[in-house]
């Protein structure tokens, strides 16, 4: 079993900042790939962001690249979400994933799941 647990998320102006931490334990972290995604009202989940195991390699959605940054630390088995110029169509919950695959970009491909941090953007 996987624990994940969010945190950072809040409420921020348009063109804000914020950086979303989501701590892993009970796995090998530095083999586990790691991923963020988003729900918001409504809608569907939908992927954000992932972090390979295998390389190091990243991904993004089309619609946070450029201005969110996904990162990790290994020693502090924690990955990061860093989310600048925020839009008002970031508001959504976001849930850090978990996966034993090198590589993963479906929420299928995830086994383990947070219970997610609120992110609102006001306009």
């Amino acid at each position: 079993q996987v624990q994940l647990v969010e945190s950072g998320g809040g409420l921020v102006q348009a063109g804000g900042s914020l950086r979303l931490s989501c701590v892993a334990s009970g796995r090998t972290f530095s083999r586990t790939t790691m991923g963020w995604f988003r729900q918001a009202p409504g809608k569907e989940r939908e992927f954000v962001a992932t972090f390979s195991w295998s390389g190091g390699s990243t991904f993004y959605a089309d619609s946070v690249k450029g201005r969110f940054t996904i990162s990790r630390d290994n020693a502090k088995n924690t990955v990061y979400l860093q989310m600048n110029s925020l839009k008002p169509e970031d508001t959504a919950l976001y849930y850090c994933a978990a996966s034993s695959r090198a590589y993963a970009s479906s929420d299928r491909q995830y086994d383990y799941w947070g219970q997610g941090t609120q992110v609102t953007v006001s306009s």
